[in-house]
């Protein structure tokens, strides 16, 4: 059916314009924009769209599914519409999986799944929601485990969007063959910079926050050592890679600087570092103290480190926003904090919570978190962003940002529930999305 949508509030990141017009949607296209359209088709829903936004479907760099080998966590439908109701339309799913995605069989086992889905979803009877479009990163290492590098010419001729393990590369040596072997290729790659070895236990960054927790801190130099070497690598290879999961304002300034000395690099953050730090993970006016949830890897850094991310999304130092929605049942997540497994979900809670918390503040303008969340995640994944205007296919999200709504089980469409802000009231929901 075709929509008119009224007196939208539309934000482009491509054009940078935050405007409010009419917007006829006809036949899966933008068919009109204009401050108000008077003619449109008999067989048009019209919908008052006062006080509501329009903006590109949203796009995750990466998260993880629990299908296949982990289906009580999540399965591809259930992450589908999971993203579906959180306004992704695009997500890029981690290879580590189980088995995982380090070879063109497993590639090709996932790819059918996602293809069944779809088709089953398509033979419903209307009015059927389209689903998200998933984007599978391939493993650069054998077991996703860092030791030996997979058949990479193969799993670049099968259908995969780039290369990443989701963990880091402890192997200098190897890391260096990888991206000298990858160069040609020019596919994304994306490395996450961390030492296991200086991390050690640690749990939460390295502090005053982590000695009045009573936790075991990990160093920010733990990101910073492994990304300066990986930035020498870089250097010297000259491959592109896309640097994950930044969590410290030191690793922001490498980054930075890297970026003047025009290194090929882009770079990004999780949303959750954006919205928390480690003195609020006992703080009860926020959240249930030392909650399993705010367990994250990286850690939750410090306040410093939370507003260098945030300045430099802002500067666009942090090129995007990633959700890395992270499953785990409740059985696994339902103990102590450091004994918890590290990761949260949240492709239905970023948009809402990051406009709450960093729009309504003035920390980000409207167009720089629409553009960490959706133009700049599609570049990083060698996507030309399009803009809002006549003729550009239907791939929108409808976002309220003053509906409230409690954070329940029966309200998240993800089969996980950890989350810090489960049965809490938030702001901002998802209307409607068109992939």
């Amino acid at each position: 059916m075709n929509e008119l949508l009224q007196q939208v509030r539309i934000i482009d990141p491509v054009s940078g314009e935050d405007t409010i017009a009419d917007v006829w949607i006809a036949n899966g296209a933008i068919a009109q924009i204009a401050p108000e359209i008077a003619d449109w088709g008999s067989d048009t829903q019209v919908r008052n769209c006062q006080g509501l936004i329009l903006g590109p479907g949203l796009v995750d760099l990466y998260s993880h599914s629990g299908d296949p080998g982990f289906e009580e966590r999540e399965t591809l439908t259930s992450l589908m519409q999971s993203a579906r109701s959180g306004g992704f339309t695009q997500v890029a799913i981690l290879p580590d999986t189980s088995p995982p995605v380090d070879n063109p069989g497993g590639l090709a086992f996932l790819q059918q799944k996602v293809q069944g889905i779809k088709t089953l979803n398509d033979l419903l009877p209307p009015p059927t929601p389209s689903l998200p479009k998933l984007h599978l990163w391939g493993g650069l290492t054998l077991g996703i485990k860092g030791e030996q590098m997979t058949e990479l010419a193969e799993l670049e001729a099968s259908g995969i969007v780039g290369f990443a393990d989701g963990q880091p590369i402890a192997d200098l040596a190897l890391l260096r063959r990888i991206l000298e072997y990858l160069q040609p290729w020019g596919k994304p790659v994306a490395l996450w910079a961390c030492s296991r070895k200086l991390a050690g236990d640690g749990v939460v960054r390295e502090g005053t926050a982590s000695i009045r927790l009573g936790l075991p801190g990990n160093p920010a130099i733990a990101e910073t050592s492994a990304l300066a070497a990986l930035l020498e690598i870089v250097a010297a290879t000259g491959t592109p890679v896309h640097i994950m999961r930044v969590s410290t304002q030191r690793g922001v300034q490498l980054i930075e600087s890297a970026k003047a000395q025009g290194l090929p690099i882009t770079a990004s953050t999780s949303w959750m570092h954006l919205l928390v730090n480690a003195a609020e993970i006992n703080n009860p006016g926020l959240f249930t103290p030392y909650c399993p949830s705010l367990h994250l890897e990286p850690p939750v850094g410090n306040p410093q480190d939370q507003q260098a991310l945030i300045a430099g999304v802002k500067s666009g130092v942090i090129d995007a926003i990633a959700v890395d929605h992270t499953p785990y049942t409740y059985e696994e997540k339902t103990v102590a904090f450091a004994e918890s497994p590290p990761g949260a979900i949240g492709l239905e809670l970023a948009l809402p919570l990051l406009w709450q918390h960093l729009v309504t503040t003035e920390q980000l303008s409207p167009v720089e978190l629409w553009r960490g969340l959706s133009s700049n995640p599609a570049k990083c994944l060698q996507q030309t962003p399009v803009a809002i205007a006549p003729g550009t296919a239907a791939d929108f999200t409808l976002f309220d940002p003053q509906q409230s709504w409690r954070v329940t089980g029966e309200s998240l469409k993800s089969l996980s529930r950890n989350t810090p802000w489960l049965e809490r009231e938030i702001t901002g929901r998802v209307v409607e999305v068109w992939c």
